[in-house]
Order: C-alpha cells, then sequence, then structure tokens
C-alpha cells in the first residue's frame, strides 16, 4: 500500500471509531470523513478521491441516488400517512392484539416485518413498520430497544429472500443474472429457516423485557382503534396509492421501473390525492438519515477509489482459486466482516466483480454456483451485525432517535454480531448441505 492509500483508511477507521463510540454526531463524523478524504486528494497523482463527479455522478464510488430516492419518496409516503391516524390505528389493534403479552406483540411485528420484506424491500417496510412499532410501545409504557432491533434483524433477513428484497441482491442478481424465481429457489428455504431461529433467539434473549404480563384496558383507557381515524375518506385515498405502490414493486421484473422511480411517483400522487402542504410532509422526512446515508457513500467510494476493497478481494480471490467450499466459506463471512463495517450496499458494488471472477474460475454458473449465493447470504445477514451495516439499521435507529427513543451504536452491536455469527454459521451450513452434499 502506499502512503495515500494508508491515509485513506486511516480516515475511514478515525471516522468509524467516531460513530461507534458516539462521540461525535453521525453525520458530523461522516462529513469530516469525506473532507479529509477530499483534502488527501490533493496529494494524489491519478487526481482527487472525492470530486464532484466521483461523489455525485460515479456509481460504483459515489452516492447511490437510487437508494437516496427511494427512501426519500417512502418517507414522504409515510409521512402522509402517518396524517391519517393509519399508523395509531395500527398500533391500537396490535395492543389489543397481544392480549398484554409482550412477547405476542414482538412476534406479530416481526412476522409482518418479515413477509412485506421481500415484496417491498426492507428499507421500505421498516419505513412503515417503525411509526407503528413506536407508538403501540409508547401506548403500552414499554421500552421500544427489543421490538425495533428485532424489526431490524427480521427486515434484514426477509429481503434476503427475494431479488428486490435488499439492494445487495439486485447488484448481484445484475451482474449474475439471477432472476426472481431464482432467489425463490435458492435464498427463501433458508430465510425461512432463519426467521424460525430468530424468533426462538428474541424469545431467548428478551425474556426478561417480556415476562411482565400489561394491563391493555389500563394502559388504553377508553381508546379503540377505530377514534384514531379522523377522516375515512382521506385514509382511503391514501390507502389505494399504498397499494398501487405495493403492486407495482412487486411487478419489479414485469414492470421497468427502478425502486426509486416507483417511490417517488408514489410520494407525488400520495401528496396530490392526501392535499397535504408541503411543509408538513417535509418536516418530517428524515433529512439526517439521508444525510448520513449520503456521506456514508462517499466515504466508503474513496475506499473503493483507493482499490482497497478491491485488493482485498483480489487477494481473497487468489487464496481460494479453484476451491469452491473455500471460497464459500471466505464470502460467507468476509461480506459479513466488510459489510458491516463499511455498508453492504458499496461493498457488494465493489465485490461484484470479483466474485464473478471466481465464479469463472469453478465448474459451476450462474444460479447453480454455490459462490453467488454465499455472497448475497454473507452481504445480506452481515446487515445485522451493527448498525451502520444496512439501510433498514440506519433508518430505524434514525426514526428512534427522532422520537426520543435512540439505541447507541454499541446496543444495537450487543445483539447484533452473535445474532449474525449464528445466521452466518447456519447459512454456511445450508449451502454446504445444498450445494456440496445433496447434489
Amino acid at each position: 500500500m502506499d502512503v495515500i492509500t494508508v491515509a485513506a483508511v486511516a480516515i475511514f477507521l478515525i471516522c468509524y471509531a467516531l460513530i461507534a463510540t458516539e462521540k461525535v454526531h453521525r453525520v458530523a463524523a461522516a462529513l469530516a470523513g469525506v473532507s479529509g478524504m477530499a483534502l488527501l486528494g490533493l496529494f494524489r497523482a491519478e487526481g482527487p478521491l472525492v470530486s464532484a463527479d466521483s461523489a455525485f455522478f460515479t456509481e460504483h464510488t459515489g452516492i447511490d441516488w437510487n437508494v437516496i430516492f427511494l427512501l426519500f419518496g417512502m418517507m414522504v409516503v409515510v409521512s402522509v400517512l402517518r396524517h391519517t391516524g393509519l399508523f395509531e390505528f395500527i398500533a391500537l389493534w396490535a395492543a389489543l392484539a397481544s392480549r398484554g403479552r409482550p412477547i405476542r406483540l414482538l412476534i406479530v411485528l416481526m412476522v409482518v416485518t418479515a413477509v412485506f420484506s421481500p415484496i417491498l424491500d426492507n428499507v421500505t417496510i421498516v419505513l412503515l413498520v417503525t411509526p407503528v412499532t413506536l407508538s403501540v410501545c409508547s401506548r403500552l409504557g414499554v421500552a421500544p430497544a427489543p421490538y425495533l432491533i428485532s424489526l431490524i434483524f427480521a427486515a434484514n433477513i426477509g429481503g434476503t429472500s427475494t431479488l428486490i428484497g435488499d439492494p445487495p441482491n439486485l447488484i448481484i442478481g445484475s451482474r449474475a443474472n439471477l432472476g426472481f424465481t431464482d432467489f425463490l429457489v435458492h435464498a427463501l428455504p433458508l430465510t425461512v429457516i432463519l426467521l424460525v431461529v430468530l424468533v426462538v433467539t428474541v424469545a431467548v434473549v428478551f425474556r426478561r423485557q417480556m415476562s411482565v404480563a400489561i394491563d391493555v384496558d389500563e394502559a388504553l383507557g377508553d381508546v379503540r382503534p377505530a377514534d384514531a381515524i379522523g377522516n375515512m375518506g382521506l385514509l382511503i385515498r391514501c390507502l389505494a396509492v399504498l397499494a398501487l405502490i405495493m403492486v407495482v414493486f412487486s411487478l419489479h421484473s414485469i414492470v421497468p421501473l427502478d425502486p426509486s422511480v416507483v417511490a417517488m411517483l408514489g410520494a407525488g400522487l400520495m401528496v396530490v390525492v392526501s392535499r397535504v402542504k408541503a411543509k408538513q410532509f417535509l418536516a418530517e422526512v428524515e433529512w439526517v438519515t439521508l444525510s448520513f446515508f449520503m456521506a456514508l457513500f462517499v466515504l466508503v467510494g474513496a475506499l473503493v477509489e483507493v482499490g482497497v476493497i478491491g485488493q482485498l478481494g483480489e487477494l481473497a480471490a487468489g487464496l481460494v482459486g479453484d476451491r469452491e467450499l473455500v471460497g464459500v466459506t471466505g464470502l460467507l463471512f468476509g461480506s459479513a466482516a466488510l459489510g458491516a463495517v463499511v455498508d453492504n450496499i458499496p461493498y457488494t458494488t465493489a465485490m461484484v466483480p470479483i466474485v464473478s471472477d471466481m465464479v469463472a474460475a469453478t465448474p459451476s454458473s450462474g444460479a447453480a454456483s454455490p459462490l453467488w449465493w454465499a455472497f448475497v447470504f454473507g452481504a445480506d445477514l452481515g446487515g445485522n451485525m451493527t448498525s451502520v451495516a444496512a439501510g433498514a439499521n440506519v433508518v430505524v435507529l434514525g426514526l428512534a432517535a427522532r422520537s426520543g427513543k435512540p439505541i447507541s451504536f454499541w446496543q444495537f452491536t450487543k445483539y447484533g454480531l452473535p445474532f449474525t455469527l449464528l445466521t452466518i454459521a447456519i447459512a454456511w451450513l445450508y449451502v454446504w448441505l445444498r450445494y456440496f452434499v445433496l447434489i
């Protein structure tokens, strides 16, 4: 490594340490890192690490605008829906359905999240479910942290099962020519297994927080779900738009529209039918979360620009050669570890061509290659390791902080790290049995 590369890695590690220790606000830390990378690039003969072109217009080293506009569009949709009372309605219904048993409430919220993540994508579903979770926890007077952490796990696991369920899947599917059906055949069985493991795990881990029954009638008083809906006509119009968005999302393989475009069109239509003023819905957009994402994309893009991630991938590919099982093991655990540190979207983008070369050196190809699926599982499941490892994590924790119920980096990692190791181990066993033993 040359001096510039070492300095770029040092800047990234310092920023990550600041984010992890929360000594500095995560947006400030990320922006400071971007500034450091920009200044460092002035001394590089090949040109700047961070420039207008690399940050705003380059797909592999800049801001992923598809992710940003998907988030923004769905944040507007959620903001408008909040004005209908829908989230309060669902929260009250869930509180009554739980019958005062916290574990039942937790399982219901996780199942809903996991079922809709493959259809809407995991970032979209947490934008819809998180406000409900915060509301019902507030109504029942329980701490939301166990519920929100479990929702993140459910969203990232559920999103693994389809082409559109998690952003890395779209990136890998495009390069490897993996279709919607391929994900259902190869990834869905593992997803079902991991969801069962998740339910059992959270029931054990959070058993103390879930052991005390709640008097729902006392907590809610005379308030009932129907009381939350103030304008039924507005609710019906907004639900019709939401249903349309969900249908178009689910028809991604047929309708040639990117999820970001669908989200923006849906947001525009939602604003039109609701007649909500711009000041109202823009005030509730998570600008802090969007800013953090943009800065993080540019910061990681600088590491891609100096070749750090590529060098690591090429080193791994050289060690693996044509030994598929070694490659599977390295991709699974390596993708989980690196994706947890640098965010799984830019990591996946940088690694795809390297994994493609690894696949080309082995007898298997396309959907039959266990290397592609090890890459998918490692990138997706590694998103559960830290609070900045995946889009769903950043969104949920941003909403929690805004509601006055923040979850720290280490509070999340305390649960995320062991759970990720467990799921990655199960994923390795699944790949080994399916592609090496039962062939």
